[in-house]
């Protein structure tokens, strides 16, 4: 593993793919056939199941589990202490291994501070779940979600900042100047 930084007391098990220049911090464990790609960061205490793969550039904060079933696509960010589950129905006395639902984290998207996501969904391009929040139901695109349940209650940039709540033609970002329309019930780009 080229340039990769692994810090002592983290365990990266044989048969985990690590991508050059990710650093992997203190106590995590990077289970065999756990995929990471290149310039991740994994925060303290970060577990990596088997069957997981996370993209390029994805910035993983202290204390996170990403179970088997759960994919990260490149340049996601996922806040401290926030939580992925893998079973609809969980019991200790029964095994659920066979019914892992998927649930697909889609590039740019950003998963605040103790929010938890629900197996099977899937966050949308750019998506920003406030802290907090318990995502339970699919995410469009560049939604901003908060609450318990989780609902949309605006929209952001690609950029991270709010576009305005309410516009006619063309919102810009403005922060960055980007400009987005609506499109069916969500928005994009322009």
């Amino acid at each position: 593993m080229s340039d990769v930084f692994i810090h002592e007391s983290a365990y990266v098990d044989d048969g985990a793919e690590v991508g050059a220049g990710t650093k992997i911090w203190h106590f995590c464990h990077v289970m065999p056939g756990a995929v990471i790609g290149e310039k991740c960061s994994l925060g303290q205490n970060v577990v990596m199941m088997s069957g997981t793969r996370m993209g390029r550039n994805c910035k993983i904060q202290n204390n996170v589990s990403i179970y088997e079933g759960v994919e990260l696509e490149d340049d996601v960010f996922c806040g401290p202490s926030m939580v992925f589950t893998n079973v609809v129905n969980p019991r200790s006395h029964v095994s659920r291994r066979n019914e892992y639902k998927r649930t697909l984290v889609r590039r740019g998207a950003s998963i605040g501070a103790n929010a938890t996501i629900v197996c099977g969904v899937t966050l949308g391009e750019y998506a920003f779940i406030g802290a907090g929040a318990v995502v339970t139901k699919d995410v469009m695109p560049y939604a901003l979600m908060a609450g318990v349940p989780a609902r949309r209650i605006g929209w952001m940039c690609q950029c991270g900042e709010r576009l305005p709540d309410s516009w006619r033609g063309v919102a810009v970002c403005a922060a960055c100047g980007a400009g987005y329309v609506r499109d069916g019930e969500g928005i994009r780009p322009v």
